[in-house]
Order: C-alpha cells, then sequence, then structure tokens
C-alpha cells in the first residue's frame, strides 16, 4: 500500500524526527527556492530546472519524502501518518516545495503499490519516487468519456505481446511523458471484464500525440493514436480482464489529489494570495479597514469559511483514508466541492479586478492578472477532467448514499 503505516511514533520520538527535518532542510533547501512553486508543474510545458532546482529534486529523491509514505523498499520514505504531517508542517515553515509529482504520484504509483507484480514494483517505483519518469493517462476516448467502459482501443493477444489500435483523448501532459498507463479492450464480447491495464512506453513506434489548444491558451491535453503499437506482456498490470476494477481504484486516487489533497488544488488554498487582500488592493477599503463593498465583503468571507472547511474536511478524509487503507468514495464528494471553491475563487478575482481581470495578452495588465485571467479559463476544466461533477453525483448517490437505479 502507498498509505503511511498506522502506528503514530511517541512524542519523543517525533520531537526528535521534527529536528532531524529541520536540519535536513536547512542543509538541502536553497533559501532562493523558498515560495516557490514546482517547476515540472506547469500547466504548459514543464520549465527547465535551474542547479538549485535540480539539487533539491534529487535530494528529496534520494531521501524519499517526495513520497513519504510509500514503502522504503521501493524509495519512499517509509514514514507513519504523523511523521509525514511533522514534515509536511516543517516543509510550509521553510517555503519548500515538493519537487516529485505528477500523474505517477498522484495516481500510477498507489495503484501499482497495490495490484502490481514484484517486478513491476520494482521497476516502476523508485523511479517515480525519484521523479525521474513522467507518466500519463490513457482512460477517455472520443466515444467513452463518461462511459469508460465502452472504450474501443483494441489488445489484440500475440503470445507474449499485444498489438494495440484505438485512439484516446485529452490525455494530459501525453506530448511530454515517458510512459502511459491505459486502459484497453481484450476482450469484446464483455464490456467492463473486457478491459486490461497495461503500460506502454510513449517512444514505441506507432504512438502518435497531437496537443489540443485550450481557450485558455494552453495545451496539455492531447489526442493520442495507436497504430499497431507492440506492448510486452510483462506491461500488463494484474490479470487480464481485470483493468476495470484496476481503473476504478486509480481513479479514487485521482479525484483524492484532484480534491485537493497535495496537489494544485491544495496549493492554491493553502499559499494563493487570499481573495480578500486582492479586493483591498483593487476595490479600496472603508474607515475601519474592511473591503469598501459591503456585498461582496460578505461573499468573500463566505468563501473563505468554505476554503477552511474544506480544508479540514481533507485532512479528516486522509486520516480515515489511511485507516481504511486508501481513499474511498468520498473522494468523489470532495473532487466535486474542491472544484467548485476553485471556480468561485476566479469568478471572485475576475470581478474583483474589473476590466484588469479581462485582459489576455500586452501591455496595461501585470503578469498576475493575465495569469488569474487564463486561470479561470483553465478552470472550466476541473468540473469535467478526473471524472465529470455528473459522473461524482452518480458515485455518490450509488456508492455512499445507496441509491439505486429502478427501471
Amino acid at each position: 500500500m502507498a498509505t503511511a503505516p498506522e502506528i503514530d511514533a511517541p512524542k519523543e520520538t517525533l520531537d526528535a524526527f521534527r529536528t532531524e527535518v529541520r536540519a535536513w532542510l536547512v542543509a538541502n533547501f536553497p533559501p532562493s527556492l523558498k515560495g516557490k512553486d514546482d517547476p515540472m508543474s506547469a500547466v504548459e510545458a514543464p520549465k527547465p530546472l535551474s542547479d538549485e532546482e535540480q539539487a533539491w529534486k534529487a535530494a528529496m529523491g534520494a531521501k524519499g519524502w517526495g513520497v513519504p509514505s510509500w514503502p522504503r523498499e521501493y524509495g519512499g520514505g517509509g514514514l507513519n501518518r504523523a511523521e509525514v504531517r511533522v514534515l509536511q508542517e516543517e516543509m510550509a515553515r521553510a517555503g519548500a516545495w515538493n519537487p516529485i509529482g505528477g500523474m505517477g504520484v498522484m495516481m500510477f504509483g498507489p495503484t501499482l503499490l497495490e495490484y502490481g507484480s514484484e517486478e513491476q514494483k520494482r521497476e516502476h517505483i523508485p523511479a517515480i519516487a525519484r521523479g525521474e519518469v513522467r507518466w500519463c493517462q490513457g482512460y477517455s476516448e472520443p466515444g467513452a468519456g463518461s462511459d469508460l467502459a465502452s472504450l474501443q482501443t483494441f489488445a489484440e493477444d500475440h503470445g507474449d505481446h499485444y498489438i494495440v489500435n484505438g485512439q484516446k483523448t485529452w490525455t494530459s501532459g501525453g506530448q511530454w511523458a515517458d510512459k502511459c498507463f491505459a486502459l484497453v479492450r481484450t476482450d469484446k464480447t464483455k464490456k467492463h471484464e473486457g478491459i486490461t491495464f497495461v503500460l506502454i512506453d510513449m517512444d514505441t513506434p506507432g504512438v502518435e500525440v497531437k496537443p489540443i489548444r485550450l481557450i485558455s491558451g494552453s495545451s496539455p491535453f492531447c489526442e493520442t493514436f495507436f497504430t499497431d503499437v507492440k506492448v510486452p506482456k510483462a506491461n500488463r498490470v494484474g490479470a487480464e480482464g481485470q483493468g476495470w476494477t484496476i481503473g476504478k481504484r486509480l481513479l479514487q486516487h485521482e479525484r483524492n489529489s484532484l480534491s485537493g489533497g497535495g496537489s494544485a488544488a491544495g496549493r492554491l488554498f493553502a499559499a494563493g494570495k487570499p481573495v480578500s487582500e486582492i479586493a483591498k488592493a483593487y476595490v479600496g477599503v472603508d474607515a475601519e479597514g474592511r473591503i469598501a463593498d459591503a456585498d461582496l465583503r460578505t461573499r468573500i468571507i463566505r468563501h473563505d469559511m468554505d476554503i477552511r472547511a474544506f480544508m479540514l474536511t481533507l485532512r479528516r478524509a486522509a486520516a480515515e483514508a489511511r485507516s481504511n487503507q486508501g481513499p474511498s468514495a468520498a473522494t468523489s464528494i470532495m473532487k466535486n466541492v474542491g472544484s467548485r471553491i476553485i471556480q468561485e475563487r476566479s469568478e471572485l478575482i475576475l470581478e474583483i479586478r474589473g476590466m484588469a481581470g479581462l485582459g489576455w495578452e500586452g501591455e496595461g495588465f501585470s503578469e498576475a492578472e493575465l495569469a488569474d485571467t487564463r486561470a479561470w479559463l483553465f478552470g472550466k476544466a476541473v468540473t469535467i477532467y478526473g471524472g465529470s461533477s455528473e459522473i461524482q453525483n452518480n458515485v455518490i448517490a450509488k456508492r455512499i448514499l445507496g441509491m439505486l437505479d429502478h427501471q
């Protein structure tokens, strides 16, 4: 499992560990990187790492603290949940960010730790833990988005390997990825039971990637075409026909990350500039130092309360996930709530900035103003990717509320 051990350390041990973490951060985290974000997490093409960023990434990878709860034997930190919390607290105090991330950490790694063979874990997990390999996801297809189980990308059995033909879409970061974890059909006579989980090297002959440009101006998503792509059966995770079960588990890990539990949303809520500060700068303050617009002030307060309640709920859900050996269907609730809050934040910021919030490029706009406009446009996707809000509502109704379809 990718979760931290349940047994927490005694206070004395935690105090000693906190001292160790602080000393290690002083020795390894460059002060010039304080407060910066991970350049590898850019929505557009990943930015090249500076020498200091590369050194920081190498240090975290060697220590295993980029994936602190993963087992040590695969390159993780092997920390228990209390130690993970201490590490997170001390990194936040130092202004340090985690340079090890991406889909390998968010989704594939935790899933492989559950379903992969020992050989597959030894081959793939250490490289993910060191941030050496970039992964992408081959799930959705032009005719299989919300109804993912209707996917038609076919893997034909050729003895010790499959020959894969088909198309995937919305392949996030596909143009920069080294490898792809994908759902393919190995049996056309069965729907869910005919799906298999395979790993595909993106440099294999027959793999073609075409970026899709979004209204935000970025191109993080792609169309991916597979034409007679040879995939060794050693790259199959689990048994043939077990792909739907494995794929659903991976989606729980994805939704857990997208909801804010350690990914972009979490960083935004924790470190993004407070909306109230932006409002004071653009709208002004009254005689008492409050945001001048009383209605806007009330809506911002409600928004801030939602964020705080959401972050506290995430912490509780994370603790419950560790107790239950991984994320549950409750991640669908978190994903929907987190998506709504992200979109509300962008809407508020654009309203606050007025004309200054409508810039696309050129002079007359600050870098932050342009970035927030594009973030607002990109944010329209958060209620779609990772499973649309409608799909999450179905999961909530069936898996949490126990509601069944009646003919």
